[in-house]
């Protein structure tokens, strides 16, 4: 039996100071130091074995982040856990206490494609893993053929395509030894909420963007490029999950879908929910009124359907605990869960051939405050997301 923790971590614009990321955007020396404590702080208290880490601007950033963590890390294991002369050193509680330093982790950084120069970079995605990786990690931004996304009108004419050349950010993939299981882990951050406004050739700024002259129909079309492209970059996501679920492989994935769990992008990512029964449906070749599927063809119906579903580890945890406090964002007095954790059907506790199972699942959210309210004084400099953890076990429980 292997126990492990793999968490998400949107760290809000991790970057090295004086470096403007976006326009008249940085840190002093002093800010810089304040955010690298805070995110250090915040990574020793998880002290999770697997972290997937969004907007990163730098790996070297990242690593200085590690760096003070382990320090802190030490330093509390120096005061906090007995040497082994003492007599009670050996008692499970300091096994819990201890922390576990990334010296020997293996880190993987997806650079964005489209990060630019100062004021205009653009954040990647990182995994740190202290089981390492099999393999090379995989990113995938830069499509090797476009995606055409073609519509039809009502009466079945042409009704045009949506095209996308290159994901906003990358998805980083990477294949983890735990135990004598391989898992097949993805971090995400999809498009954000933020409308995408066009910007006339030789205009200094989209019209749009011009709050004088509110125009609320163009910024309505903004929101709706950005849909379009968030749910097709969790296509590009969904079709890179089934790939490793039709191989067999166990599959989870985390990271900032910048959508609640119900959201369409997100049914995407996890695939279909089957209905109780299909024996009472018509058939999709129906001759006669009469014409439903038989009870044999509902049980391959449903086996097809949940072999390739993902399950959100918020929603088993909260169904498990009658909990329904948990959050990652917070803004304009809407609390709501848009970091997640997804895990192939491997993991459910109610699959009969699962591999393991999650135990605990953790939210550190108390320094959210709403970014619209005057009482979050370092919202600049500490995340504005929630932090998630899943506390997995692999093989049978004790007992």
């Amino acid at each position: 039996m292997t126990r492990f923790t793999i968490a998400s971590f949107n760290v809000k614009n991790l970057i090295e100071a004086d470096q403007e990321y976006y326009k008249f955007e940085q840190y002093t020396p002093e800010e810089y130091a304040w955010k690298r404590a805070w995110l250090a702080d915040q990574l020793l208290t998880m002290n999770a074995d697997i972290v997937g880490f969004q907007e990163i601007f730098s790996e070297e950033s990242l690593r200085d982040v590690v760096i003070e963590t382990d320090e802190l890390g030490m330093a509390a294991n120096a005061a906090n856990i007995p040497d082994r002369s003492k007599r009670y050193a050996r008692k499970a509680i300091f096994r819990k206490l201890a922390y576990e330093p990334y010296t020997e982790s293996a880190l993987a950084f997806a650079p964005n494609s489209f990060d630019g120069g100062p004021g205009a970079r653009r954040p990647g995605v990182a995994i740190l893993s202290r089981f390492g990786f099999v393999g090379t990690p995989e990113v995938i931004q830069d499509l090797p053929e476009p995606l055409d996304i073609p519509f039809s009108d009502i009466d079945g004419t042409d009704g045009g395509s949506y095209q996308v050349k290159r994901l906003s950010r990358p998805i980083l993939k990477v294949r983890i030894p735990i135990g004598d299981t391989v898992v097949t882990v993805f971090n995400c951050h999809l498009k954000s909420k933020l409308g995408e406004l066009p910007r006339p050739e030789g205009a200094a700024f989209p019209p749009a963007a011009d709050l004088v002259n509110y125009d609320p129909a163009a910024r309505a079309m903004g929101s709706l490029r950005a849909a379009l492209r968030r749910m097709a970059e969790a296509w590009v996501l969904r079709k890179a999950i089934l790939e490793e679920l039709e191989a067999g492989n166990p599959v989870i994935v985390l990271g900032d879908f910048n959508d609640s769990e119900t959201a369409v992008s997100s049914e995407i990512i996890t695939g279909e929910a089957p209905f109780k029964n299909y024996a009472w449906m018509r058939r999709h070749d129906a001759q006669t009124s009469r014409d439903r599927y038989s009870d044999e063809q509902n049980e391959v119906i449903q086996e097809k359907i949940s072999r390739v579903r993902l399950f959100s580890a918020e929603k088993l945890f909260v169904r498990k605990s009658l909990r329904d406090m948990v959050y990652t964002s917070a803004f304009g007095g809407v609390f709501e869960s848009i970091d997640q954790i997804l895990m192939s059907r491997h993991f459910h506790p109610e699959f009969d051939g699962k591999l393991g199972e999650m135990e605990y699942f953790s939210a550190l959210n108390d320094h959210l405050t709403d970014g619209s309210h005057p009482e979050a004084p370092y919202n600049k400099l500490a995340s504005d997301h929630g932090q998630i953890m899943a506390h997995m076990v692999l093989g049978a429980p004790d007992g």
